[in-house]
């Protein structure tokens, strides 16, 4: 597969590999046991230490914690990592994507397994949730739906999780591919 995707576009590449992913069955629902989540963190940490040399990026540390939505945070620290996040966090998003796939097809399940670096999706979750409150805020004074920028599946969760609970909007995602956006809609 790498053979063909070298020439490829790294947003095509991702988008590939997004539409081909099947898993057996959702236990992001939190019905799991500690010895279960921590096989999962077992195998996505192994897998992530199996494919890190391949990317000459020297010693790495890779803390685990469980996230405010139950899911598992793998963040790795280091000292040139960089390349690991890639242009506009790209790169980031793909190998969260193949240790996602890979834990997800040896467990049987799936369970939101979450890779960051140095703390760079905590800073753009919260960039995020500022871009939907503005977005909320907008809507709301302007009577009006209120379209943002395309955005991975990830950052268009972050979106509608930020504006769950405000009671002046709804959010609802429209397009396909990466286009995909969400819309704010006023109450």
């Amino acid at each position: 597969m790498a053979e063909d995707n070298e020439n490829m576009p790294e947003e095509e590449i991702v988008e590939t590999v997004e539409e081909t992913v099947v898993v057996e069955e959702d236990a992001s629902d939190g019905g799991i046991s500690e010895e279960e989540l921590d096989a999962i963190a077992d195998t996505a940490i192994s897998y992530l230490e199996s494919i890190l040399p391949y990317m000459n990026v020297g010693d790495v540390v890779i803390n685990e914690y469980e996230g405010d939505e139950g899911e598992l945070i793998l963040d790795l620290t280091g000292d040139d990592l960089a390349i690991l996040i890639g242009r506009h966090g790209k790169t980031l998003d793909a190998l969260q994507f193949l240790v996602s796939s890979a834990t997800s097809r040896q467990m049987g399940f799936r369970y939101p397994v979450v890779v960051d670096v140095e703390g760079y999706k905590g800073r753009q979750r919260e960039k995020l949730e500022n871009i939907a409150a503005n977005a909320a805020d907008r809507a709301d004074a302007q009577g009006r739906s209120v379209k943002l920028r395309p955005m991975t599946p990830y950052e268009r969760r972050i979106i509608h999780m930020a504006l769950a609970n405000d009671p002046r909007v709804t959010t609802a995602s429209e397009g396909e591919g990466s286009a995909r956006r969400v819309v704010v809609i006023p109450q």
